[in-house]
């Protein structure tokens, strides 16, 4: 069996790793490591959670202990799509670099440019970066690369998912053309394929497993989901969420809870803590402190779930992670990949399980054919337990409230029984009155007086009480 100590790596680089805990190189690790120390192109393609991280920041700390950094002009160059990820490589280069006098920069979002200017101006060894960062700074004229000797990217497939080819594109021609490249992948898409073909010279390809697998040691299973009430789906989702969680009981330490979107990520997250769990949402709208913090926290046991977007998706090395749980299922098929790879890593067992919704089955069958296994049907936690009672028939009028809208309806009939009461014989006029009526109307004039001529005491809305002064000016008007 082969063994750090047979890879040529450096003894200050063997002895972090012997001081990480580490004896045996996992096979992308095995496979990557020499052709890289001899200073060949690597093109290296291993499902997630495998050691692809380790396998090109141990040869580069092995290969740049010889050499001294320049002011503005990286010795190497580490492309990763997220500041996590990022973040990350950082993290290790630290770990497996203790006794080596190189140093490193970290260009990510969210942190001040004249802080990050400050350490390039000093001239670093490693440079860590995001590829949007990284422009940014080169174009305010604060970065040259024609210094780099190595460069590294990183999941180049989630690369090309978050639109970073072309950006890609662009560095690799800022940079030597008889630079040293190391290529990772969990995936091989053909627009990754034309990339490599383009920009890496005769590479070593190392393939430790098929494309877009899924380990052997993660326990998959999905649970068909349908709601009768559409304004009640996503309430009852998130309660078969936490059935899931309390029917693994005792082996759910810990987990991941990933969501399509950001505010389902907000939701969910709001839901579990309302319900006495311990979870932190994380995604792309939060400030980089406080990505860094939550993640921190997750990784040392004080937040027992994350609720994440595809943003922690993709290559973040957190040890022991039990369960992982695709609270909706991915658009993307490798996204399933990635998202369950969080789990069983360097060999543990874990568990993967998915709620699919009947708009999912789609997105579900694409992943079971990018896999090439059927995903195991789970019964649903929540269809075991008693249904709530049917509503009672209502057959009782008494029980229906009475609407008190139709109680108004007397108030309508009003002006006719005014109208009865103006037409009482008591009350008609007199003859020549009804003999003068047509005449006054036909007089011309003001119309509105003539129609009041026409019937003197039918006065709508008065009734019997009509002033005396207004009968008397009717009088005075046909006497005249």
């Amino acid at each position: 069996m082969t063994k750090f100590a047979d890879l040529k790596l450096s003894p200050k680089v063997l002895k972090a790793v012997e001081a990480a805990g580490y004896e045996t190189p996992t096979p992308i690790q095995a496979g990557a490591i020499p052709p890289a120390l001899e200073g060949r192109d690597v093109l290296g393609i291993a499902q997630t959670g495998t050691g692809k991280t380790a396998s090109f920041t141990l040869p580069m700390i092995t290969m740049l202990s010889r050499g001294r950094a320049r002011a503005r002009m990286p010795r190497s160059l580490v492309l990763a799509p997220t500041r996590e990820l990022a973040a990350q490589v950082a993290e290790n280069f630290d770990n497996y670099a203790v006794g080596s006098k190189l140093s490193k920069a970290l260009l990510i979002g969210g942190v001040s440019f004249k802080e990050q200017d400050k350490l390039i101006d000093r001239g670093v060894d490693v440079l860590i970066a995001t590829p949007g960062r990284l422009l940014d700074h080169f174009e305010r004229g604060k970065l040259m690369l024609t210094g780099v000797q190595i460069m590294v990217v990183d999941e180049a497939d989630r690369m090309l998912d978050m639109g970073f080819i072309p950006d890609i594109e662009r560095i690799f021609s800022l940079t030597p053309f008889a630079r040293q490249t190391l290529f990772f992948s969990a995936t091989m898409a053909p627009e990754i394929e034309r990339i490599t073909n383009t920009f890496l010279s005769n590479p070593a390809k190392i393939e430790v497993a098929r494309a877009a697998t899924t380990g052997e040691n993660i326990k998959q299973g999905v649970v068909m989901f349908r709601s009768e009430n559409k304004r009640r789906e996503a309430s009852e989702k998130r309660a078969l969420l936490r059935a899931m969680i309390e029917g693994e009981a005792e082996n759910c330490k810990n987990g991941i809870i990933f969501c399509n979107r950001k505010i389902d990520v907000d939701a969910v997250a709001k839901s579990l803590k309302k319900h006495g769990y311990n979870a932190e949402p994380i995604h792309g709208d939060l400030d980089q402190s406080r990505r860094m913090e939550v993640l921190q926290g997750f990784r040392d046991g004080t937040i027992r779930f994350l609720c994440a977007s595809d943003v922690a998706a993709r290559g973040l090395d957190i040890p022991d992670v039990s369960h992982v749980f695709n609270f909706d299922v991915p658009g993307h098929a490798e996204d399933y990949v990635h998202r369950i790879g969080r789990t069983g890593r360097a060999g543990k067992s874990g568990t993967a399980l998915m709620i699919c919704t009947p708009r999912d089955e789609k997105n579900l069958e694409d992943i079971e054919r990018l896999v090439g296994n059927k995903i195991p049907r789970l019964e649903n936690p929540l269809a075991s337990k008693s249904s709530p009672a049917p509503e009672a028939p209502k057959d009782d009028a008494s029980e229906k409230p009475k609407r008190t809208r139709r109680s108004r309806k007397p108030k309508a009939e009003a002006p006719v029984e005014v109208k009865e009461a103006v037409e009482t014989p008591a009350e008609q006029p007199k003859p020549e009155q009804q003999k003068r009526a047509p005449r006054e109307r036909n007089r011309g004039g003001n119309k509105g007086n003539n129609k009041g001529r026409g019937n003197q005491n039918k006065v709508v809305g008065m009734g019997d009480h009509m002033p005396d002064f207004i009968a008397k000016s009717f009088d005075d008007r046909r006497d005249s």
